[in-house]
């Protein structure tokens, strides 16, 4: 079984930083792209950033030059270091990876975390 487990929401003041972390466990063959998705109350779950297995990265606009995704591939992770953060920021978080298991190595399914809060307000 394939576990995705968050960290490091919370609360922060407009302008400060939080560093979200996402480990995955379980058996697991190979994980391809990963990535971080957000859903406010009353809006679609949008798309932040995502890194491919050879480490490119992209992001929606509205977070370019303020949130960095980074990952370590021996260690299962990815990291998305936030800083400047706005209100609009303000939603539950989502780790979500792209993971091949090695009971059906033919397959990638995609893999979610539980979620974690960020609220950004003063």
């Amino acid at each position: 079984q394939v576990q995705l487990v968050e960290s490091g929401g919370g609360l922060v003041q407009p302008g400060g930083s939080l560093r979200l972390s996402c480990a995955a466990s379980g058996s697991i063959f190979s994980i391809s792209a990963m990535g971080w998705f957000r859903q406010s109350p009353g809006k679609q779950r949008e798309l932040v950033a995502f890194i491919t297995g050879g480490g490119n990265s992209n992001y929606i606009d509205s977070v370019k030059g303020r949130f960095t995704i980074s990952r370590d591939i021996t260690k299962k992770t990815v990291t998305l270091q936030m800083s400047s953060l706005k209100p609009e920021d303000t939603a539950v978080y989502y780790c979500n990876a792209q993971i091949t298991t090695r009971q059906a190595m033919d397959v990638t399914r995609t893999y979610w975390g539980q979620g974690t809060q960020v609220t950004v307000s003063s």
